[in-house]
């Protein structure tokens, strides 16, 4: 353990950053989870759960969580995999 009182500190603020991101990364997983198989089961609502996936890629990269280009490359998969299943 830390001796100086601000390494004590970065302690506690890094534990706190990783609790929001860990929880941040785990409702994105779950999201995208939920769109790929709204999309293969071809369910009636596949656009509206699509749709929330985009916005939860688009959180996580104004958080830092993901490169632009990587949520880029994310929401355009699931997009082309949406208009395949048309």
């Amino acid at each position: 353990m830390a001796n100086i009182k601000s390494a004590k500190k970065r302690v506690l603020v890094n534990a706190t950053k990783q609790a929001r991101n860990k929880s941040a990364n785990s409702a994105l997983k779950t999201a995208l989870k939920k769109a790929n198989v709204a999309i293969e089961t071809n369910a009636a609502d596949k656009e509206d759960v699509v749709k929330f996936a985009v916005k939860k890629i688009d959180q996580a990269t104004a958080k830092g969580l993901l490169h632009k280009n990587n949520a880029a490359r994310k929401k355009s998969a699931l997009v082309t995999k949406l208009n395949a299943s048309k």
